[in-house]
């Protein structure tokens, strides 16, 4: 299993929305940061908001585990191999990840019991 780099490529806000159904003072997220990355396989990264990886999960799960990063949603969905382009399921304020798989390969981190 490899690792897949996760960038925070964009933070988002709609305005309208929030006003007519956000509690509030909201705003954009508070937990993540564009440009902010984390290295991730079968874990959720430290510091990694629990909804976006619910959100995103299956998507580093695939890369890391050698999807074929030649036809990944390539030209379908995405057209640079082996990269995917998600969004976590906040409909007032989505934070945009980049998941990419790497070369480097992962460790487990706990004993099984």
């Amino acid at each position: 299993m490899k690792k897949c780099k996760i960038t925070v490529l964009k933070k988002t806000f709609d305005k309208n929305l929030a006003e007519e159904y956000g509690a509030p003072n909201l705003g954009p997220c508070p937990m993540l940061k564009e440009g902010q990355v984390f290295f991730a396989d079968y874990a959720k990264p430290e510091g990694f908001c629990d909804e976006a990886w619910k959100a995103i999960y299956q998507y580093v799960f695939a890369l890391s585990h050698g999807a074929d990063k030649e036809t990944f949603y390539f030209n379908d969905w995405i057209r640079v191999p082996g990269v995917a382009i998600c969004s976590c399921n906040d409909g007032l304020r989505p934070v945009i990840f980049k998941i990419e798989a790497t070369e480097e390969n992962s460790k487990i981190n706990y004993t099984p019991v």
